[in-house]
């Protein structure tokens, strides 16, 4: 179960918020197991795509996952309203309307992003941190053109589902090998139009949200986060296991896991593994 929540992003932007679990009952302690999860999706992605792992983090937390803004049900600003400091303030207003703080951040790729950058921002609204599959170096020029020739790429408009989980799942030229959790992925962000199956984002939108931050390196404010933090990277995933160490080494209260037979999509490629890798870490949090 999830239930629809607004929040009130920067600048007034229109943002979507979904709690899992049910509220509390009417005469009973308001207060949820404490802490609050708030749930970054990345680049392209949305609040459902965390629904697995909010689900079971529902019985021991408050767990809310954020639409970011271009994302989901979330406003669709325009392109000069997607920079980093917009999308860190989102995330602090999502904390302080819905009373999560100090709360733990979950975030895959660009969601970790956020998630440290707002750590290192506002260490009082943050009590702990799990970064999934984000790398802190610079990828530099050549990584944005490569993402701007993958969008041309994509046979717009689908027909169907079927075809856009077989596409983004085999026929994909970034696809190494078959992959039906990635297919299921991006049949999640896609909404039928008159002609055919769309992304329900701008690929253009997402361009210029992933060059706000492609061009820099992350570690300075890597450093400066003080919460507990685990790095979390799939085995084949973009983060490779010697920078996602350097990544613990630099965070002052750094831990790392990673997860085999799992790609970029982490929680996607492998929910159970993911859940095995970061549990034991939310309980250390539970008892501090």
């Amino acid at each position: 179960m999830a239930r629809r929540i607004e929040v009130t992003g920067a600048g007034g932007v229109r943002l979507a918020a979904w709690e899992f679990g049910d509220p509390p009952k009417s005469g009973s302690d308001p207060a949820p197991v404490a802490p609050g999860v708030l749930l970054l999706h990345g680049l392209m992605g949305r609040a459902s795509h965390w629904a697995p792992t909010a689900r079971w983090l529902s019985e021991r937390h408050r767990a809310v996952a954020l639409d970011q803004r271009g994302h989901g049900q979330s406003e669709k600003p325009p392109r000069a309203a997607l920079t980093r400091e917009a999308y860190v303030d989102d995330a602090e207003a999502a904390l302080e309307q819905l009373g999560l703080a100090p709360a733990v951040l979950i975030g895959h790729a660009m969601g970790a992003l956020t998630a440290w950058q707002l750590a290192a921002k506002r260490p009082d609204l943050v009590r702990a941190l799990i970064i999934c599959d984000m790398r802190a170096s610079a990828l530099g020029a050549a990584s944005q053109r490569e993402w701007a020739d993958w969008f041309r790429s994509w046979p717009l408009p689908f027909a169907t589902l079927a075809d856009v989980r077989k596409w983004f799942g085999e026929d994909d030229p970034w696809v190494e090998r078959p992959n039906p959790a990635r297919g299921s992925f991006y049949a999640e962000v896609m909404t039928e139009t008159p002609d055919g199956w769309r992304p329900v984002f701008e690929p253009e939108q997402m361009l210029r949200s992933r060059e706000t931050w492609v061009y820099d390196a992350h570690w300075e404010e890597l450093a400066q986060v003080r919460c507990p933090t685990l790095v979390v990277r799939g085995l084949d995933g973009q983060l490779g296991r010697a920078e996602a160490q350097e990544m613990v080494r630099v965070l002052p209260r750094g831990a790392y896991a990673e997860v085999a037979d799992a790609g970029h999509l982490v929680h996607h490629d492998q929910p159970e593994a993911w859940r095995a890798a970061i549990e034991p870490f939310l309980e250390g949090v539970r008892a501090l």
